[in-house]
């Protein structure tokens, strides 16, 4: 669909468009469309909802009305959803690769493991990265698969993409919730004391003169921006008192969650260089980021049966958990998390 200029139009919100951000349902509805022109819009109160004013990021709800003013979208531009770009727009060797990533995949989804160093979205100077190489995962009439969460460009493991906006609007509210089970695997330097328990807090974004604009930071639960973050964890195995391999489960999905409440204990992740401790650094240990997303399982859908998707331990943390003497055999149950979780 392209704007219709000069002519305000009302759409309803489709029952597989529920609960989707206003940005993105309006960059599916209306291709070509920029985020700045809908944020002008959005401030000018020009973009409203059942007759009230939005933000950007208000979710649209099935049954409502968007009344949407005249814009033109700039000449020769795409949005978040170039599904119309041919999958022969991926290079031969990108293709291969990312369908190499796939370990699981039906109807609804695909799964990939991801490996450490590819980015999940563009950015600024990012090209490459899955959400545009994920063309190259269906045949060209079907629709670009979409992301459902993220994970951090150096974090490897289970990333998940729909076949569709309803299937994506479907998992996007799962992993907003706490319906679905998720499973990280990282190996600290230090063992976290007691040996299972649970870390929560505030925190924020830094700001103000030399912060890092990308790190968290601890914050007051009364600071405007700060949101709650909790994290279950056990110790699988450890190498005396200077590492352990550590299994978390993430309760709240915040940006950097994991990284930072790890470096907030005192064991930060081995390879970590935003979020560090004062731990020396075991002799032999390969490079990179050791943080795994190791499993995720996502509940029975009517008359199924839970969707379990297991990744393979990258080739860097594979050659840390020789050295420190880790046998990953030795835990078999994945979404085991009765010591890492209170009851609901």
């Amino acid at each position: 669909m392209s704007w219709n200029v000069g002519q305000v139009v009302n759409l309803p919100v489709e029952e597989d468009e529920d609960d989707t951000r206003l940005d993105r349902w309006l960059k599916r509805k209306f291709h070509g469309l920029t985020q700045g022109q809908i944020e002008k819009a959005v401030r000018k109160g020009e973009v409203r909802i059942d007759g009230a004013r939005a933000k950007s990021n208000t979710r649209v709800k099935a049954g409502q009305i968007v009344r949407v003013p005249p814009m033109a979208a700039p000449h020769g531009s795409g949005g978040d959803d170039e599904d119309e770009r041919p999958r022969s727009r991926v290079k031969t060797s990108d293709a291969d690769m990312i369908r190499s990533l796939v370990i699981y995949e039906d109807d609804r989804i695909i799964a990939l493991n991801k490996p450490q160093g590819l980015a999940v979205q563009g950015g600024t100077g990012t090209t490459r990265h899955i959400d545009a190489l994920s063309r190259a995962l269906v045949d060209d009439t079907a629709e670009k698969p979409r992301l459902v969460h993220r994970l951090d460009r150096d974090t490897t493991g289970v990333l998940v993409l729909a076949k569709s906006a309803g299937v994506a609007n479907q998992l996007g509210k799962l992993f907003r919730s706490r319906e679905l089970d998720k499973i990280y695997w990282a190996v600290t330097l230090g063992v976290p004391h007691p040996q299972d328990g649970e870390i929560r807090g505030y925190m924020i974004k830094s700001a103000g003169p030399g912060g890092d604009k990308e790190k968290m930071r601890t914050a007051a639960q009364s600071e405007k921006g700060s949101v709650h973050a909790v994290t279950f964890y056990s110790v699988v195995q450890n190498a005396g008192r200077k590492a352990a391999w550590v299994a978390l489960k993430p309760e709240t999905g915040r940006t950097h969650q994991l990284r930072f409440h790890m470096a907030e204990v005192g064991c930060a992740i081995v390879g970590d260089r935003k979020y560090t401790c004062d731990r020396e650094v075991p002799s032999g240990l390969a490079d990179g980021l050791h943080l795994h997303a190791r499993a995720l399982r996502l509940p029975a859908a009517k008359g199924g049966k839970p969707i379990e998707i297991i990744a393979d331990l990258p080739e860097h943390m594979k050659k840390t958990f020789d050295v420190l003497g880790f046998d990953e055999r030795s835990t078999q149950n994945f979404f085991d998390f009765r010591r890492m979780r209170r009851p609901r």
